[in-house]
């Protein structure tokens, strides 16, 4: 089940970016391509965040340079032999599959590299800038997501978009949400936590060749975050679902559940990937956000409440790229919900993939009489920037775009805007 969406989203950042190009050049603002990109996407998506860094890269105008993960280097090599295939020049787009050794160095830090497009973890990124101090490095990195269930929420729809979100592909997206925090009306009703368990506990686990099953396996055994979280239960913690070890090479687990999750406690503030979520009792929905906002990252959130207030208040003051209400905190669709966060979540001059300002970001704008003066950039905030738009149009949901003032959230705020 996770396959289908992969494709779609690679054919979605094909259509999507070269139409994108299209807008962008048509500015007339000068511009011109980085030179040469190298591509680092991560395992956890192996078809379409290559395709997203490959195509956005290309119809900018730049030569590409794929680097994929280790483990997934066949799906990667796929994906080029399409391109190549549908007409990409081979010197356009090159593969160069390396350990994350000395070699992926020497590619990244190569003086004729013009950019770099990340998607990996905070501390990759922060070895990047360390090893070329002038590299520019489009990052999205980490994320330690969470799902609020507020008093008003519906319980069967927040346990349905609960456990999608925490165990869907293992819990092995950076968008998984790896805690739920849960107003203590909801999570001390008794049919919330025995919906919690048998939604849990009635997962397939098993391979990914077996078209039954919905949690497969972990990258590669656990290690570090992960094991603590899968072995681990922290000072207040109690198992609601044990997850247990199913094969000997430690690839499968079956999912597991925390609660008594403290604030400020290592299973609240640490990003681990895999199928472990915690729980956390907020007193109410403003220390709920509170302890929401704790973290370091700031990738995706999401709101289960029907009262529309609270929605609204939740939405103002969530720090995060991509904030969901009344569904899961998964499966962000090109052009619909443009993927990126703020916070430790994001590195660099970058703008949210699948989105608008993507491919801009890919190239160099040259100074001069296109600059916008203080007028033209106070009315695009009046116009466009200042508002929330559905640029999808669906009747089924509503996908709203809008940007956030980063600093002061004042007019002499506008440089540090982002999408």
């Amino acid at each position: 089940e996770q396959a289908v969406p992969e494709i779609a989203d690679g054919i979605d950042f094909a259509r999507y970016y070269g139409r994108s190009a299209i807008r962008t050049l048509e500015g007339g603002a000068p511009s011109s391509p980085l030179g040469v990109v190298v591509v680092v996407p991560p395992w956890n998506f192996p078809y379409a965040i290559p395709a997203g860094g490959v195509l956005s890269s290309l119809a900018a105008g730049n030569s590409v340079i794929l680097k994929p993960a280790p483990e997934t280097v066949a799906t990667a090599w796929l994906l080029v032999s399409q391109l190549w295939r549908a007409g990409v020049p081979r010197d356009v787009l090159q593969f160069v599959p390396t350990r994350d050794d000395e070699v992926g160095q020497h590619l990244v830090t190569h003086p004729a590299v013009s950019g770099v497009i990340l998607t990996g973890s905070w501390a990759t990124a922060r070895l990047f800038t360390s090893w070329r101090s002038d590299l520019r490095l489009m990052a999205e990195t980490s994320g330690k997501n969470a799902l609020l269930i507020s008093a008003t929420a519906d319980i069967d729809a927040a346990v349905k978009d609960l456990v999608a979100s925490a165990f869907g592909h293992a819990g092995q997206k950076c968008s998984a949400a790896s805690l739920a925090i849960v107003e203590a009306s909801i999570h001390d009703n008794p049919a919330f936590l025995r919906q919690l368990r048998d939604a849990v506990t009635t997962e397939v686990v098993g391979a990914g060749t077996d078209p039954a099953t919905v949690i497969g396996p972990v990258i590669r055994p656990a290690e570090g975050p992960l094991e603590r979280a899968l072995t681990t239960l922290e000072p207040g913690e109690s198992w609601l679902v044990v997850p247990r070890k199913l094969d000997r090479t430690g690839h499968l687990w079956s999912p597991g559940v925390k609660l008594g999750v403290q604030p400020g406690s290592w299973t609240h503030l640490t990003e681990w990937f895999g199928p472990v979520l915690g729980v956390m009792r907020a007193p109410d929905l403003d220390t709920a956000i509170t302890w929401q906002n704790a973290v370091d990252y700031g990738l995706t959130a999401g709101i289960h409440a029907l009262d529309a207030d609270e929605c609204e208040t939740w939405i103002e003051r969530i720090e995060a790229g991509n904030v969901y209400v009344n569904r899961g905190t998964t499966g962000a669709v090109v052009n619909r919900q443009p993927f990126g966060g703020w916070k430790k979540s994001s590195v660099g001059p970058n703008a949210k993939a699948g989105g608008e300002n993507y491919v801009a970001c890919l190239r160099d704008w040259a100074p001069g009489e296109a600059a916008l003066s203080n007028d033209d950039v106070q009315r695009w905030w009046s116009d466009v920037g200042g508002t929330a738009r559905d640029l999808t149009g669906l009747t089924v949901e509503r996908n709203l775009v809008r940007y956030r003032p980063m600093g002061r959230p004042s007019p002499v705020a506008y440089t540090h805007l982002r999408a």
